[in-house]
This record gives C-alpha cells, sequence and structure tokens, in this order.
C-alpha cells in the first residue's frame, strides 16, 4: 500500500469513508443513510448497537431504499449535508422494497374500511 507523498506547500487530507444502509430517498440528490456500530459496554459485559443516520449527496439519484453504500467526507453541501456517495455497493432487492410498501397501503386500505363501516352502523 502506498503512503501518500506530501511536499511544503501540499497538504493531503485523507477524507473519512463510512458504509451503512439507505433510509429514505425522498429528497432530491439527497439520500438518508444508517450507519451502525458495535461496542461493548464497560458495566454490561455485552455488545451494543448504537446507530446515527447521515445525509449524503447523490448526485444521479443511483441509490434505493435498503442499498449498502459507502460515502465519505466533503465540504459542507447545506446545513446538515457534508458527506456525498462513492459507491452502490449492494442493491436491495426489488421484491422487498415493493412488498413493503404494497403491505403498507393494504394495512391502510383495510383500516379505511373498518372506520367506514363503523360510521355506517
Amino acid at each position: 500500500m502506498e503512503t501518500p507523498t506530501t511536499t511544503t506547500s501540499e497538504k493531503v487530507t485523507r477524507s473519512r469513508r463510512l458504509q451503512g444502509v439507505v433510509s429514505s430517498t425522498s429528497m432530491d440528490k439527497t439520500i438518508s443513510v444508517r450507519v451502525e456500530r458495535l461496542f461493548p459496554h464497560k458495566r454490561l459485559k455485552r455488545v451494543m448497537r448504537r446507530s446515527r443516520k447521515y445525509l449524503v449527496h447523490d448526485e444521479n439519484g443511483t441509490a434505493g431504499v435498503g442499498d449498502t453504500v459507502n460515502f465519505e467526507e466533503t465540504r459542507p453541501m447545506s446545513k446538515r449535508k457534508r458527506w456525498t456517495l462513492v459507491e452502490v455497493i449492494n442493491k436491495a432487492p426489488e421484491a422487498a422494497v415493493e412488498e413493503d410498501t404494497d403491505a403498507n397501503t393494504t394495512n391502510l386500505d383495510a383500516n379505511a374500511t373498518n372506520e367506514n363501516s363503523a360510521a355506517h352502523t
């Protein structure tokens, strides 16, 4: 592995890279990515799981909900967006995403039907 060489007038900075799962794509050119980390609890002596959500710039809109992505730190693009998408590692299966949305609409339709029938009695 090569190490970057620097001169006196040039400064090399390494940007942080993270990996996570896309949780939302509802914004234009922005995705919400959840990154999980595992750490040992000091007193309980068990592994704890914590997550954090990052807003990531996705210029081409290539990432979808459920995709695993790599992203890196860049200059600030907005109040909370300081990361940019590098690559999509794994695409989420299309069937799983469609099933979730179908189940949600089915539940909403069932709830609406129950409310209407209760109102007519």
